[in-house]
This record gives structure tokens, sequence and C-alpha cells, in this order.
């Protein structure tokens, strides 16, 4: 078995101090945070796609990376070394979980049988490999969006044939996870929505999604799967509107089609921003709605309008995801997947080192930080005295549904309401830079 990470030798934690780039500064795996080690409470894991399939391409330009494991012709040969590669890397970084897409295991072939044969080849030299390593699968999906048979959707095509064939997608990729021992199962709506109502049937089409997700669910249960299964939600790109914008807006769709029991929310930090919301906002109301099951960990730039995928190393935003974690409680059987690729310039096989040990100090330093704010109650104390007034007297009464609006009426009729407390968001932002800093 070729060794393609060569003269890589295992990341180690070195301390804040140290000036080695090939180690981690933050991230120390058996640190104890609040009575978990860091590695439980962070969970990281390697998005098999971005860092192993994705070689620099863009809209713009070709690939301006060139990886061994991909150099193949032969599909077989080419996946089989794909999965070396892969579990040398993470082997090597120290992440104990990854995900992915059925397509990223293996290149589709002629046929769906003939994919299907090749994929189960496949995954029983990946399952070897995590054996061997004891890296575990986080999540497992199908890719539902590349090809284009699904230029215009899967679950929300206008195609039957089209829906049949994604149908049968899930459902290989369903037994793979479960093969694999997955601990999730994501849908991500890659094409799912519209680029103009003029030729849409939206109802038909929302129906239709909601009766794939329920055939998922029910052949989860027909073969034993028992993990959990995620949405991630993203407002547009590849299409104009997808149909899972936001949790708020994907949260109303899984209620109306009696799906709320079965599903939970992998939250994506660069969706957020494009959905107009910040990524601390969607953690929040997920986790206010006990919806928050995983996250995808990256970074988008505010001054491009797309889905740039970027490694999380903005440290402030960081500190507020994992605010909302621990407030959580965690977040297992989730974690961090670093849905996230090298910048195209960053071409060489170092460089995927180089990323995501700055991604994985950047979310540890943001656990510290978080934990500390938590423990010392800098956010709640404030907040809780800012709502004081609904702890005592007619703030009680509307809190508990025991007022009306004649009541209300009758109680400021003759009253003096003054100014509520202030904000001080400055003065909050500041404390926090303290912490930070």
């Amino acid at each position: 078995m070729s060794e393609y990470f060569k003269g890589i030798k295992q990341i180690e934690y070195v301390g804040k101090e140290s000036r080695e780039q090939l180690a981690f500064h933050y991230y120390n795996p058996k640190e104890i945070i609040g009575g978990k080690s860091m590695q439980d409470h962070l969970r990281f894991s390697v998005a098999y796609w971005h860092t192993f399939t994705a070689e620099g391409r863009d809209m713009f330009g070709v690939e301006s990376a060139q990886r061994a494991w991909n150099k193949y012709t032969d599909p077989l040969d080419k996946a089989l070394a794909r999965a070396d590669a892969a579990f040398e890397f993470m082997s090597k970084l120290g992440v104990k979980y990854f995900c992915f897409h059925d397509r990223d295991l293996a290149d589709e072939q002629e046929t769906l049988r003939m994919t299907n044969k090749l994929l189960d080849k496949v995954v029983t030299h990946i399952k070897e490999k995590m054996e061997e390593t004891g890296i575990k699968l986080l999540w497992g999906t199908a890719n539902l969006f590349a090809h284009p048979r699904y230029m215009q959707g899967a679950a929300t095509t206008c195609d039957a044939d089209v829906y049949a064939y994604a149908s049968a997608q899930v459902k290989k990729a369903l037994e793979i996870t479960k093969e694999l021992e997955g601990e999730n199962y994501v849908f991500w709506g890659g094409r799912e929505g519209y680029e103009t109502l003029l030729n849409t049937n939206m109802e038909l089409e929302l129906n239709n999604l909601a009766k794939f997700m329920h055939m998922a669910v029910d052949y989860a249960k027909e073969i034993g799967f028992t993990g959990q299964f995620l949405i991630e939600p993203k407002p547009k790109e590849p299409t104009k509107h997808q149909y899972d914008f936001d949790v708020a807006n994907s949260y109303a769709f899984l209620q109306k089609y009696d799906l709320d029991k079965y599903f939970k929310f992998n939250i994506e930090a660069n969706h957020a921003t494009l959905a107009g919301h910040t990524f601390q906002h969607e953690l929040r109301y997920a986790r206010i709605n006990n919806l928050l099951g995983s996250i995808d960990a990256n970074m988008g730039d505010l001054l491009l309008g797309w889905d740039t995928d970027q490694f999380p190393t903005n440290v402030y935003e960081n500190v507020f995801a994992m605010y909302e974690i621990l407030k959580n409680g965690g977040i297992a059987p989730g974690g961090l997947n670093f849905d996230a690729h090298v910048r195209r310039p960053s071409y060489e096989d170092i460089d995927l080192f180089y990323a995501h040990i700055a991604g994985m100090d950047a979310f540890a330093l943001g656990l510290k930080i978080a934990h500390k704010i938590i423990e010392d109650k800098v956010l709640e104390d404030f907040i809780e005295k800012r709502y004081n007034s609904f702890k005592e007297g007619i703030g009680k009464k509307i809190v508990e549904g025991t007022t009306n609006l004649k009541e209300l009426e009758d109680y400021v009729i003759d009253k003096k309401v003054s100014l509520p407390k202030s904000g001080r968001q400055e003065y909050l932002e500041n404390i926090i830079n303290q912490y930070i800093f």
C-alpha cells in the first residue's frame, strides 16, 4: 500500500508557545473541559468530498491540484486508493470520524446495478480500514445533485423516473451507512428547489419531497438503521430558491408533513450567512427547539455571494457556535464536520493538513472561551436581569398565560410606562472581547 503523505508524522498537541505548524496549538484531545474531553466535545470529522475528491477546480478554471490517489483510470483502483489516502490522512491528523456522499466513495458507472456492485467492493475495503484504525462514520448521504439527471431536482423533480432513481440511490446509501455503523444520515437538497415559478408545481414538489423522506424513514426502520436523520438547510445555490431555506422554514415543513419526530438539523455556517442569518442564529433556533443535531464547520466570505466553504478560522464566530453547543448539552451523535476545502492556490497535499489544523485549533479555542463565558454566567446573569419583570406580578401572569387583553388594559390604563432596561450591546461585546483576547 502506498504512503501518500510522506514525511508527515502524527499531528500532536504542542501548546500555543510553539511555532511548529504541523501541530496543534490549542486542540488537546485529552484535555478535560467541563467534565468532558475536548475530543468528545468537538467530535471532529473529515469531509470525504472536499478533501479527497476535490482537486481545486472552480467555475473559472480547471484543477490546480494533482492528487496521487485520483490518478488511476480503473474506477475500483481509484476508489481503493482514495480510501487508503483518506484513512492515512485521518489517522495522522488524529480525527476519529469522517463523512461521505455515496459518489465520493466510488464514481458512478453506466447503470445503477454496476455502480452498486462497485460500491460494495469499496465499502468492504473501507470497513477493513475502519476496523484497522478505529475511525468511525459520523454520517453518510447520497449525492442527488451532481449528475445531469438531477438538474431539476431529485425528490422534487418533474420526472418520475428520476424520482425513482434518486429513491433507489438513497436506499443503497442507507444500507451502506448502516453497514459502516454510521451515527447519522443527512439529507441535503442540493437541487430541491426551483429556478422560476413559471414552470413549477410547488405543491406537488413539496408533497413528493415529504413522501421521499417518509419512505427513507420507513426503510431505515425496515433494515434496522437507528442513526439520527438530519436535514441540512441552504437557501439557494445551485438553485435560485431551495425548499430547505433555513432551520425555521425547514422546521415548518417537517411539522406540516409529520416528519418532525424523525429529523434534526445539520447546520452549516456558510449556509446560514447565505440565508441572511448568523451561524449562531441558526444554531440557537435549532437548540431551543431541540433540533440541533450536527454541524458542517466552515465559513464563508461575506464579500462574495456564494458558498465558498472556507475552513473555519474565525475564533470569534467559533466561540458563539461552541456556546450554543455547550448550552445544548453537547452535539453527539452529531459532530463538527469540516465541509470545507482548501483555497485553489493551496494545491499541495500538505495544505490539507494546515487547513484542518487551523480549523481544529480555532474551534478548540472557541470551546475553551465559550466554556469560561458560560461558567462565569456573564451573558446568563445579564439576560436574567433584563427580563426580570416577567418573574412577578403582571409579567409572571403573561408567562403563565393566566391573563387577558382586558386585564392588561386595566393594568396600564393609568400607568406611566417607562423605558425598558438598556440592552448594553456594546458593553457585552467588550466583555466578550476580554474573554477572547
